[in-house]
């Protein structure tokens, strides 16, 4: 049996002063971001490790893990491998190409591996997309690219008429790179395969810039993401500092998340507001967003605010209705109403102010990935392809707390992974801003 360590935190004796920031927790009605002094991050993650000291195990729930396994289902030698990229741009699509296909060749000695041009529309015959031959040589230097060197599109596209390319390509394993529309896609292909009893793997790398997908940590290009969106908090901060009683504003990606203007607001540390889908706000009245927005002008002389796409959808008139292509709920544009919003609250109390917007979403999109998530992306994929060989399907790969796991498809689109506004991730980013727990 493995000793464990002895964690016991040394401490100078008991804490009597009420923290100065029992205020703002207080105001918010929940205990759920204090510290339950007996809590415990547990030092063992898996049931293995919990069992080698000695924890009696009972059905615990647990992901199944990622790696190679050592007897596999598919012969390498006869087995043909698909790769489809679909759904909006996203860093690091290009590195989970070069990934699948390297450890398909290298690793595994798949034969032949073929790329799908433009999404689900690559399958169907109507719309005369070819397809690739993809290998190690001609994926080597496409990480240094962003976008997709195979195409993307949105939309369905009849699973039946999917499985009747693969067949006719003699594909054993399909790749889909995409996110929760692409993957209910997938879900619909692979219920197809089995309805004609067809040997064919669907594995998917789930693909959202948004991090909204449930048991992952974070989603592929998220950092670069976030970093990206970043600098683009450092130029409006730029800009407002430059002009009397400026104000930056810059909306970013997160139509039901608010993720990346979080995580992008904490890196640069110059937003004074930061406005995300999941906390509504309110913008008149003393206590209402523009009030503060011009009290903290008064006090700086400028002031930057970051504003997630999906944020205050509920103030603008009238409802954009319907889908686009890929299902998801219209948005009507939240930053050129905040922009005109804010400068007629300027104009009526006398106050002569410049405003600079800035949405940097498509050229955040278009970007390589970082080291980090080009990293990340190698592993996603050589997960994938493990778990792909092993005959798995229907099935995504992804990180959840550092280890790489299995996630049923059905269970990786069966919600969205959002801010929590009692967490502690919400908490860091009014900490930073200074600004209160509400507008309203």
């Amino acid at each position: 049996m493995q000793a464990a360590p002895d964690l016991t935190i040394t401490t100078l004796g008991t804490s009597r002063i009420t923290s100065p920031m029992a205020p703002l927790l207080d105001a918010r009605r929940t205990t759920e971001h204090y510290v339950d002094e007996h809590d415990r991050v547990l030092l063992d993650d898996t049931a293995a490790g919990m069992s080698s000291r000695g924890v009696a195990l009972a059905e615990l729930p647990g992901f199944e893990p990622c790696g190679p396994r050592r007897k596999i289902f598919f012969d390498p030698s006869k087995t043909r491998a698909a790769i489809v990229t679909c759904g909006g741009l996203c860093p690091g699509l290009n590195d989970v190409i070069a990934g699948l296909v390297r450890t398909l060749t290298y690793h595994y000695r798949v034969r032949r591996v073929v790329g799908i041009r433009n999404g689900y529309q690559g399958f169907v015959a109507q719309y005369g997309h070819d397809v690739v031959d993809l290998t190690p040589e001609s994926v080597r230097d496409i990480a240094t690219d962003g976008g997709t060197v195979l195409g993307t599109s949105r939309g369905p596209q009849d699973p039946e008429e999917i499985v009747d390319c693969l067949e006719q390509l003699h594909v054993n394993v399909l790749f889909v790179i995409g996110g929760d529309g692409s993957m209910r896609g997938a879900m619909k292909i692979a219920e197809a395969v089995a309805d004609r009893g067809l040997m064919i793997a669907v594995v998917g790398i789930p693909k959202t810039i948004d991090n909204d997908i449930p048991y992952i940590d974070q989603s592929f290009g998220f950092q670069t993401a976030f970093s990206v969106a970043s600098d683009a908090i450092r130029a409006a901060q730029v800009e407002a500092k430059s002009t009397a009683n400026g104000i930056g504003l810059v909306k970013l990606m997160g139509r039901h998340s608010g993720f990346i203007a979080c995580y992008a607001a904490l890196a640069r540390s110059g937003a004074d507001v930061v406005l995300i889908p999941e906390v509504p706000f309110s913008l008149d009245g003393e206590q209402g967003l523009l009030a503060h927005l011009r009290r903290r002008v008064e006090e700086r002389g400028h002031a930057v605010v970051v504003v997630a796409e999906g944020a205050g959808q509920d103030l603008l008139d009238g409802h954009a209705e319907g889908r686009d292509a890929s299902g998801n709920a219209k948005l009507q544009d939240i930053g050129p109403y905040l922009r005109r919003r804010i400068g007629d609250h300027f104009s009526d109390a006398g106050v002569e102010t410049s405003i600079r917007y800035i949405d940097p979403s498509y050229a955040i999109r278009s970007v390589p990935a970082n080291p980090y998530d080009s990293v990340y992306c190698v592993r996603l994929s050589q997960a994938a392809v493990h778990a792909a060989m092993s005959g798995r399907t229907e099935m995504v790969v992804g990180r959840w707390r550092r280890r790489f796991v299995h996630i049923p498809m059905g269970v990786a689109v069966s919600r969205r992974n959002q801010v929590d506004p009692h967490g502690d991730l919400w908490m860091a980013v009014l900490e930073s801003t200074g600004q209160p727990v509400r507008f309203g």
